[in-house]
């Protein structure tokens, strides 16, 4: 796997597989998942990166801790 930023465009790339995406589908407003005409997952594009993934940060930090069992 790899993640590269591109900071002129506030686009993160995640990177699944080297294999070349032939489509891409919307997966809501801020994401874009790219697959191999085998219907595999071979990237994530995350749009309004900044805005977006702190979000995702957010939510994650503010649930309330699991009690260890």
């Amino acid at each position: 796997m790899k993640i590269k930023y591109y900071a002129d465009a506030d686009a993160l790339d995640i990177r699944i597989s080297e294999e070349k995406p032939d489509y891409g589908e919307a997966a809501g407003e801020e994401m874009i998942l790219h697959y191999t005409k085998e219907g595999r997952l071979v990237k994530i594009e995350i749009l309004d990166a900044s805005r977006t993934v702190i979000g995702f940060l957010t939510s994650i930090l503010s649930q309330k801790p699991l009690a260890n069992k």
